[in-house]
């Protein structure tokens, strides 16, 4: 398992809010490497997509979303910070979920303080559990990690179910109870971004959803009200199922590849993603033989 190159908690300490790319697997967590990001992401509606097909309802098991972490752990050498949900369950639940998450590499997990089963946080329809449970919960995960680098982030989903104060007097309990930041989710205008740092003490987490509810910021903008991390947790996602429905639509169509051929990488970059070339050198220092030579005399 690769070892971030820097923690999560020192790329916070920065002026500024950290920019976290969504991904939902090891593909698109390689690339946004690539692309410079010093963190990414998983998002929880990305990877029940990608690995079960389903929308952000619930459905996914902490087996699932766990092995997807570690997946996604073990192909950047970037601090991973992954959706929790609701912690799968009670506060039992939640520790074996804090203990499969640290296990499975990933930096920081959130948690949510939705009823299970639970549902994005931009979609309508979404119940809370009391704050009792909720702060019980919290104070499960903070208890269960091995190390303090490990983070626990508590999202907010009152927002939009119960207004401002609620998310004030649940965001004051959270950091009582031992979170290490607050994720307020779907606030719906430019005052309400800027209320939350101002009414609440620590580190925020702002997420920059594709929703429509929450207005589109820069990361510096961001920063400048007070957010020490700016997700961008579905972008990646939608802009792959708009390539490769306009490819394959357009293959079907005509029957061939050749109209879509310069609208996608090559093959030298499909392997050199997957480090082909490291691979082979690994081949070589141990001597491995290919299948096609290896009972030849």
């Amino acid at each position: 398992m690769k070892k971030p190159t820097k923690t999560l908690r020192e790329l916070l300490e920065r002026d500024g809010a950290l920019l976290s790319a969504g991904v939902f697997g090891p593909m698109p967590a390689k690339i946004a490497e690539q692309a410079g990001f010093e963190t990414v992401y998983m998002a929880g509606g990305g990877t029940a997509l990608a690995r079960a097909g389903y929308a952000d309802l619930g459905l996914m098991t902490l087996t699932e979303m766990a092995d997807n972490a570690a997946a996604i752990a073990q192909s950047v050498e970037v601090p991973v910070i992954a959706d929790a949900d609701t912690g799968f369950g009670n506060q039992l639940n939640v520790q074996r979920t804090v203990r499969e998450y640290e296990r499975a590499g990933v930096s920081a997990i959130h948690l949510e303080d939705q009823v299970f089963p639970k549902r994005c946080g931009h979609m309508e329809g979404k119940s809370l559990i009391p704050i009792e449970e909720a702060v019980q919960k919290i104070r499960a995960a903070v208890d269960a990690r091995s190390s303090p680098d490990f983070l626990i982030i508590a999202r907010c989903d009152a927002l939009t179910v119960a207004g401002m104060e609620e998310v004030v007097r649940r965001g004051e309990s959270y950091l009582e109870a031992g979170a290490d930041m607050l994720f307020v989710e779907s606030p719906r205008s430019i005052d309400e971004i800027a209320e939350i740092p101002r009414r609440l003490p620590g580190k925020h987490v702002f997420n920059m959803a594709s929703s429509g509810k929450t207005p589109i910021l820069s990361v510096d903008e961001v920063g400048q009200l007070g957010y020490k991390l700016m997700l961008v947790p579905n972008f990646a996602t939608l802009a792959a199922i708009k390539a490769m429905r306009e490819v394959l639509t357009e293959i079907k169509s005509t029957g061939t590849v050749a109209g879509v051929v310069d609208r996608c990488a090559t093959f030298a970059e499909f392997t050199a993603l997957g480090g082909l070339k490291e691979l082979q050198e690994i081949e070589k220092r141990f001597g491995v033989s290919s299948p096609a030579t290896a009972f030849q005399k």
